[in-house]
């Protein structure tokens, strides 16, 4: 049983080390391995914003390079750094996160999007990816 406020609250743990000084756009994930280890996540901008990395992606490439590849849930949240939590909308991962998702996590995947401690949705990646082509014999 996944504790979807444990991996909400680890994910706002990690907005608070986002460095955004471009866009005011702090985003936060808390990435959840089948062991039950997490791997927090930032998204770290540069000026050019193309060797900008999102929080997911920082989660996942954190865990894979410890070693860990296989993954159960991961949480998002996102906000203007001006905007109090609970205030703000849901923060769904882009497409590149979306396929680094496919590359290493199964359809059943789960994804919370949260915008409040208790307020958040959960999709699968199947749910958020429903055209995708995923090599199935090894998920």
């Amino acid at each position: 049983m996944i504790d979807y406020k444990l991996l909400v609250k680890e994910a706002y743990e990690a907005q608070k080390t986002a460095y955004v000084p471009y866009s005011h756009w702090a985003v936060g994930a808390a990435l959840l391995t089948k062991d039950g280890k997490i791997y927090r996540g930032c998204n770290i901008e540069s000026s050019t914003f193309s060797p900008t990395n999102c929080a997911e992606r920082t989660a996942f490439f954190k865990a894979i390079s410890e070693g860990d590849k296989e993954f159960t849930a991961i949480a998002i949240v996102g906000n203007d750094v001006n905007t109090p939590i609970g205030q703000g909308d849901l923060c769904p991962p882009c497409g590149v996160c979306r396929q680094v998702m496919c590359e290493f996590c199964a359809l059943d995947f789960e994804i919370i999007l949260a915008k409040d401690y208790d307020k958040y949705e959960v999709y699968t990646l199947n749910q958020i990816m429903p055209l995708v082509s995923l090599p199935l014999s090894k998920k």
